[in-house]
């Protein structure tokens, strides 16, 4: 457990799948016992929005929404769905546009119909001042090709589950991005661990992806928010600190990018 004055904090978890079981409540108490005091949900569709928002309504003071449509979302009717979301972000308090980006793992055939709701929901973060909370898989340089065509001082955010080279994160970290680094970086033959060792804290923030990609050694099984403790003592092994330090860095970062 950290010191209590250093808290945790998770910048990306889709805990909300949970929300109206008991499932949630007892990871909620988890994720307190290990000191994860802040938790930022994305939601990934409309139909998703309602599960966000009665979760952060259920927990109010750890739980901060984000509203974006994931790129595995965009289909014929994007815009129709890029309709819904925004409907809702005007009525919502949320803390980013996300999650949105590119991703070319499951289907390219999407890719321009992705690349417009990416645009279209970069501006909308920029007209509110907000980050943005990139989803990218397979799709780096379609990423860095749209981010760098719109990059001005508006522009930042998350690099969600960065699993880049250090030459990728480099690029992101210059175009005024953080890197959201998750279980991944504890898998012994992911690569990421050498990555993030050369990678400044003051460019780290925290995620565990629940209920997506676990860390070691919990890998293969369902993830949770309270394994974000084992995704810190990796980044506190691997920069040779202590896990309070990494706990105090990456917190201020995650405030420094939602502003709470």
């Amino acid at each position: 457990m950290t010191n209590p004055n250093h808290i945790l904090t998770d910048t990306h978890t889709h805990i909300y799948y949970h929300i109206g079981s008991d499932k949630i409540q007892e990871q909620i108490e988890r994720c307190q016992l290990n000191n994860i005091q802040r938790l930022f949900l994305p939601n990934v569709d409309t139909d998703s929005i309602e599960q966000v928002l009665n979760t952060v309504n259920s927990y109010p003071t750890i739980c901060f929404p984000m509203l974006g449509l994931h790129p595995c979302s965009v289909k014929e009717n994007y815009k129709k769905e890029l309709s819904t979301i925004e409907n809702a972000i005007t009525k919502n308090k949320i803390y980013a546009i996300g999650e949105i980006g590119i991703d070319l793992y499951w289907d390219k055939s999407t890719l321009a119909w992705q690349q417009d709701a990416f645009r279209t929901q970069i501006n909308w973060a920029k007209a509110l001042g907000l980050p943005i909370d990139i989803h990218c898989r397979e799709a780096f340089d379609e990423i860095f090709e749209i981010l760098e065509e719109m990059n001005d001082d508006k522009l930042f955010g998350i690099f969600h589950c960065f699993t880049g080279t250090l030459e990728q994160a480099n690029r992101a970290i210059n175009l005024g991005f953080k890197l959201g680094i998750g279980g991944v970086v504890t898998y012994k033959k992911a690569g990421l661990d050498a990555v993030v060792r050369e990678v400044d804290l003051q460019h780290l923030v925290l995620e565990t992806d629940s209920p997506y990609l676990a860390p070691s050694p919990y890998r293969g099984k369902e993830n949770e928010s309270s394994y974000l403790i084992h995704v810190a003592q990796k980044v506190a092994d691997l920069h040779e600190t202590s896990i309070d330090e990494i706990a105090k860095i990456t917190t201020q970062n995650s405030k420094d990018i939602f502003g709470i």
